[in-house]
């Protein structure tokens, strides 16, 4: 069975070395810690331990800097003609999409690697598991998504270019390199909220990359995608350190993510805190088992939408306007 696809792969690392330093902290796995510190100890292809489909499994030699790997740089393509007529796969026919609607799910997302690394994808593109690509059922061919994961609040934008996953209980599968972005790496799968991007979309994505000066672009990208032991210490006066409070009614709040763990939620909290001028108070609030991030208050609703449309888009930071 055919899983996931191919796209562009910028090389990152020279922004980050230059803002960030040249101080080593101990890695997780002992030494220096770097790109690649934290990657998670998978179970290799083949052995039948790994939470990922059957035999697949991570690479052998992983090319360096795989946390630096920005989104899939969206664009407007034309579908494949031959990726959007109807197929079928173990005796259930698939009608890929070929509207311009909205489209939005939520389930369980897996990921594939060295089991179909090389292999030509639906698109006529080979795979390459280490570029931020996944596979779909439906969606058009190419197509460009934004997930989300429900389990760790974070966020990626992905290419659709090939067919799968087959399983009923799954919606999408991913690339290795999605998946260690979005944190399902080690466990295999878990859910994953999916949202189309449309051409309208698109293009205001592409607008907004132009006002950003590039290596704030750049900046943004590579402190949100290191792992914790490597991003570069934000300056934070000390009435903003971080505090969990209940909810309190008022007026319109962005929220800027939502957190399994209250140090997450800290460090995407210093993370925006030069962005604290047009986000307001930045405080992280706890509601059951999630810790919510919120900017704000804003008098309007209105302003909450400016301010969330201001923050780099390179950020990858879907901000929802919510009244508390």
């Amino acid at each position: 069975m055919r899983r996931a696809g191919a796209l562009h792969l910028a090389p990152f690392l020279v922004c980050l070395l230059v803002l960030a330093g040249c101080g080593s902290t101990p890695s997780p796995r002992g030494g220096s810690a770097g790109p690649d510190a934290g990657l998670p100890s998978l179970p290799k292809a083949g052995s039948g331990r790994g939470g990922y489909y059957k035999d697949d499994g991570p690479g052998d030699n992983a090319p360096p800097g795989l946390y630096l790997t920005p989104d899939a740089q969206v664009r407007i393509e034309p579908y494949s003609k031959a990726a959007s007529r109807p197929y079928e796969v173990f005796g259930q026919t698939y009608t890929p999409i070929t509207h311009e609607l909205p489209f939005s799910q939520r389930g369980v997302g897996s990921w594939y690697g060295k089991k179909f690394h090389g292999l030509p994808t639906a698109s006529g593109e080979p795979y390459d598991m280490y570029k931020m690509t996944a596979a779909h059922p439906t969606l058009p061919i190419p197509s460009f998504v934004r997930l989300t994961s429900i389990v760790t609040g974070k966020q990626v934008i992905v290419r659709v270019n090939d067919r799968g996953p087959f399983h009923a209980d799954r919606i999408i599968d991913v690339s290795y390199t999605a998946a260690l972005k979005l944190g399902l790496l080690g466990s295999g799968s878990h859910e994953l909220q999916l949202e189309r991007l449309l051409a309208s979309d698109i293009e205001r994505i592409l607008a907004q990359q132009q006002q950003q000066p590039q290596a704030v672009q750049a900046y943004a990208v590579a402190v949100d995608l290191a792992p914790p032991a490597v991003r570069p210490p934000a300056v934070i006066p000390a009435s903003n350190a971080l505090t969990i409070r209940p909810s309190v009614a008022g007026s319109f709040y962005l929220q800027l993510g939502a957190f399994a763990r209250a140090d997450n939620a800290e460090a995407e909290r210093s993370r925006l805190a030069p962005y604290a001028d047009r986000l307001g108070t930045l405080e992280v609030v706890q509601a059951g088992a999630l810790y919510r991030l919120y900017g704000g208050p804003f008098q309007h609703r209105l302003d909450a939408v400016q301010a969330g449309d201001a923050l780099p888009v390179a950020m990858g930071i879907k901000s929802l306007v919510v009244q508390r």
